[in-house]
């Protein structure tokens, strides 16, 4: 592994440019929601003219900056509570529900083997790479077996993301190697729709977060659930804590979607990436389920 970190982009220096763009207006949609930031405003925030950064948002997002405040406020989250409470019920029943035709991420996962667990990921290589994202900076790391971990970096250098990364594969034998890395980072964030072969996932975790991690899969995009209807899903109804928990230790964010639990109240809290973030994920994902069935 080296030293240095340097970020690196989804396609090019363009592209680069306008997902940095993005991450500023969304993160100030998402803090300033309640006061309706007009078009002019959010455009200066992102650097570009009102025009040109209209069709950026709608572009990337599926629907204009005004619609995607509806869909940060504390009432439509109540709202998709009461519609999906029964979701991972029936996605338990049907087996792995696809989040949506538009965004198609089918996944199938393999948990490492008690020996590989104690391992720290000895004798593995993993491949990793910093790829822009309207949300920031995310790190992906993948082997031959599958991806085993996908973050946010909250420093502009990624410092933060690969600490935490390489403690959680100590063992293992890590590449920067971003071309290996990029297609993943365009399947999770939507740039490759093609869905017609599944993204394998490689997990390191306990049993129980395993079984936590498989009930999250089955939340299809644009819905959300509460940590006790994940904790009835695995059929542990009073392990709420242990739930919360299994969920914070998710380490695939967006392909393991744990930001899709929310509490009963519809409060959105505790992300591992933070609250502003998870806020702006599940708008994004319920503007883009919204945009194809319009």
């Amino acid at each position: 592994m080296t030293d240095t970190v340097a970020p690196h982009t989804i396609a090019n220096d363009l592209d680069a440019l306008h997902h940095r763009a993005l991450t500023l207006s969304i993160r100030h949609l998402v803090e300033h929601w309640q006061d309706q930031p007009s078009l002019e405003e959010l455009a200066g925030v992102a650097g570009i003219s009102p025009f040109h950064f209209q069709r950026l948002f709608t572009r990337w997002v599926g629907i204009s900056p005004k619609r995607f405040v509806q869909f940060l406020t504390l009432g439509h989250a109540k709202r998709l509570l009461a519609e999906n409470h029964s979701v991972l019920d029936t996605a338990l029943d049907v087996g792995l529900s696809g989040p949506s035709r538009l965004h198609d991420l089918f996944v199938a996962c393999e948990a490492m083997t008690p020996g590989e667990y104690k391992a720290l990921g000895g004798g593995l290589t993993i491949r990793w790479g910093l790829h822009d994202c309207p949300f920031g900076t995310a790190l992906v790391a993948t082997t031959e077996r599958g991806v085993c971990w996908l973050s946010f970096a909250d420093e502009p250098d990624g410092r933060d993301a690969m600490a935490e990364f390489t403690a959680e594969w100590p063992a293992a034998t890590l590449v920067e190697d971003p071309d290996a890395t990029r297609p993943t980072a365009a399947r999770a964030f939507g740039w490759d729709g093609d869905g017609s072969e599944p993204l394998k996932l490689l997990l390191r975790g306990t049993n129980f977060q395993i079984k936590v991690w498989e009930a999250l899969l089955r939340i299809p995009e644009g819905a959300v659930v509460s940590y006790e209807d994940v904790a009835r899903a695995i059929g542990q109804p009073t392990a709420m804590r242990a739930v919360g928990a299994a969920v914070g230790r998710n380490p695939v964010c967006i392909l393991i979607p744990c930001h899709r639990v929310i509490q009963k109240s519809g409060v959105i809290h505790n992300y591992r990436y933070g609250v502003p973030r998870k806020r702006a994920l599940l708008a994004w994902e319920q503007a883009r389920v919204s945009g194809e069935a319009a």
